[in-house]
């Protein structure tokens, strides 16, 4: 906690920096083409308590669980200290830019106020997680076709839609640094180019011709309706507990990364215990996510985070940051994050972030997150070593490794 300009300040060196995993007795010299190295090594943080064998493949290090451990494959361990997602992108980069090169392509309609919101929010800046999931998920599960692309462009054309819809629904003002499309050009364009792009991912569904797809997509979206308006009624009420604000992040974040997720497994034609545990990780990996968003609305640098701080605040969101602060907190505590709910605004900013801070809301926010990033790289177990499954695993460490 420091403080400046008069206002106490919840920096970001606040924030628990939770390193990857490294193993010991891990051979990083195994030239390729050699004979495999392999030496018993363990967790050295005790996150796990197994043991696993480290071996190295073609140059690579990997990490396979024990003998009689039920999963049968590998996944490649990169000791490093800060996420990078350029590396992360690494296997799929081709199919990115096409991803990229399609989204803008589908993105085109003869109303050039379309055109004109829909690049203005998808040039933005945001870090497409969700399609670079859906890319690895699909490469990792040994998918060789390109459905993936198409996809992986639908995924985001939903996402870009829910942060339209979303951003009049919560009266923001500022995303990515930038104005939000409602402020430049009003509600009710934004609300209909949210809709369009809706009904033009849909389009791109049914062009991949395949009913098991249209099946998970349709569910998805209608699960983060249900998110919205769950989020939607715990608005304002500090009565809402953990359990509740669960849900609606479980609803309405993490169904669309398990959804992108599973997809890549089903064009990979997994059996169903791969695609499971590629929805178990999506699922993990997006409430993961979401927590540590929640906890970085509470920082009071946002240069890198692009939104205002105390966002969540000033519309009444009961996060969990707040939530928890609320049942821990001393009586006042309490009051004061009680009314701040009831309330909205971020007139009294300062004293809540020092509320949640005393209270070690944050650190319990992202050990939350850390515990479900563990969850979506257990699971991962099932998939063979490559480097698109490396990536997947690094995901999850970014998920809850980010500042931004």
């Amino acid at each position: 906690m420091s403080a400046g300009n008069g206002r106490a300040q919840l920096t970001r060196q606040s924030l628990p920096t939770f390193a990857p995993r490294t193993r010991t007795g891990v051979s990083q010299s195994q030239s390729a083409g050699s004979s495999p190295a392999v030496a018993q090594g363990v967790d050295p943080d005790g996150r796990y308590g197994i043991s696993y064998r480290t071996q190295s493949i073609d140059g690579r290090s990997v990490r396979r669980p024990p003998s009689h451990h039920p999963a049968p494959a590998a996944i490649i361990v990169t000791p490093h200290n800060r996420m990078d997602l350029s590396r992360i992108r690494h296997p799929v980069a081709e199919d990115s830019k096409a991803v990229d090169a399609l989204i803008l392509r589908r993105l085109q309609s003869d109303v050039a106020l379309i055109n004109q919101i829909g690049h203005y929010i998808v040039n933005s800046g945001g870090k497409r997680l969700r399609p670079l999931s859906v890319l690895l998920a699909a490469r990792a599960c040994g998918y060789r076709g390109d459905r993936h692309i198409d996809l992986a462009a639908v995924v985001e054309f939903i996402h870009t839609a829910t942060l339209l819809h979303d951003d009049v629904v919560d009266a923001s003002e500022l995303r990515r640094n930038r104005e939000t499309a409602n402020v430049v050009w009003g509600n009710d364009a934004s609300v209909l180019v949210g809709d369009f792009l809706y009904s033009r991912a849909f389009e791109m569904m049914v062009e991949v011709g395949d009913m098991r797809v249209m099946d998970i997509l349709s569910h998805a979206t209608n699960r983060i309706a249900e998110g919205e308006v769950l989020q939607l009624l715990n608005t304002r009420d500090p009565d809402t507990d953990e359990s509740r604000y669960m849900e609606v992040i479980t609803r309405k974040t993490a169904t669309l990364f398990q959804a992108g997720i599973r997809l890549g497994a089903v064009l990979a034609k997994s059996p169903s215990h791969v695609e499971e545990a590629a929805a178990d990780y999506g699922l993990s990996l997006g409430i993961a996510f979401q927590l540590v968003d929640d906890a970085l609305d509470y920082s009071l640098d946002n240069a890198e985070l692009g939104k205002n701080v105390g966002d969540d605040l000033d519309e009444g969101k009961p996060t969990l940051p707040v939530i928890r602060a609320m049942a821990v907190g001393d009586p006042e505590q309490r009051a004061l994050l009680r009314a701040a709910v009831e309330q909205g605004g971020r007139e009294r900013i300062d004293v809540v972030v020092e509320a949640i801070a005393s209270t070690d809301a944050i650190p319990y926010t992202v050990n939350l997150a850390q515990s479900h990033a563990k969850r979506a790289k257990e699971v991962l177990q099932v998939l063979p070593a490559s480097a698109a499954t490396e990536s997947l695993v690094e995901l999850a460490d970014f998920a809850v490794s980010r500042t931004y």
